[in-house]
């Protein structure tokens, strides 16, 4: 069995990854490039602003983005080799859990509870973190890295949870509990920036952010459907390889 998981998980998510990796390179992409020039410029000019101010004129947070700096892929084949890898890699993650969650509440692999599911995964990797962190441009104002990244796994595992609950049992507690997990992490709230001054025009950021979740949308949904088509043929070939252990057997 968990053979089989594992096979039909990593060839759905491996299929799917690639494929999104691909639409990736003609939607998302080009608007995070564009967002780049306007950070890039946004630096540009508060770097000649600081120059002509002083050599002391820099601010807390201008060292605390300068600290931000870290490695990052160079332009070309290496940028999209690392996004793509990230993609598909992501991709085999969700797949797996997908199956992971099906297996565990005894739903038949079909393609209906396949989407139902994927609905939920999308729900609570996609939706739910983007009602207080959606997708950022580069450009936008951001509160700090670690505390967001934080919340948005405390928003996934809360929803997730409640889902569950809300789905798969019908007691008034189990229910109550469901519908407070889901709101919990809206109620905290995300972390937010000390100041809103994002770079980027605010329809360029409001069109990555709407593209990313329509992204994420396909991604969960085909991931339903290739596990689906998937399932049966991995289990057919566990059968047939049981039958020949069988026959082998004194």
């Amino acid at each position: 069995m968990i053979n089989r998981v594992l096979a039909a998980g990593f060839s759905a998510g491996l299929l799917v990854g690639l494929a999104i990796a691909v639409l990736q390179q003609f939607t998302t992409s080009p608007l995070i490039l564009k967002g780049e020039v306007y950070e890039a410029a946004s630096v540009v000019a508060t770097a000649a602003e600081h120059a002509r101010e002083g050599p002391h004129s820099h601010s807390a947070a201008d060292h605390d983005h300068d600290g931000d700096e870290g490695w990052k892929p160079r332009e070309g084949f290496e940028r999209i080799a690392v996004t793509s890898l990230a993609t598909v890699a992501a991709s085999i993650g969700y797949a797996l859990l997908l199956l992971a969650a099906m297996l565990l509440n005894g739903s038949d692999i079909s393609t209906p509870r396949a989407l139902a599911f994927a609905a939920c995964g999308f729900v609570a990797t996609g939706l739910a973190p983007a009602m207080g962190l959606a997708p950022e441009l580069p450009g936008s104002a951001a509160a700090p890295l670690a505390a967001r990244q934080i919340w948005w796994v405390f928003t996934v595992a809360s929803t997730g949870a409640s889902l569950w609950l809300l789905l798969s049992s019908k007691r008034p507690a189990a229910l109550l509990a469901g519908l407070a997990l889901l709101a919990l992490p809206q109620v905290i709230g995300a972390p937010q920036p000390a100041a809103f001054e994002s770079k980027a025009p605010a329809e360029l950021a409001a069109e990555f952010s709407a593209t990313s979740l329509g992204l994420q949308a396909l991604l969960w949904a085909s991931i339903g459907l290739a596990v689906a088509a998937l399932w049966p043929l991995f289990e057919r070939t566990a059968s047939g390889d049981d039958r020949l252990i069988e026959r082998a057997s004194p």
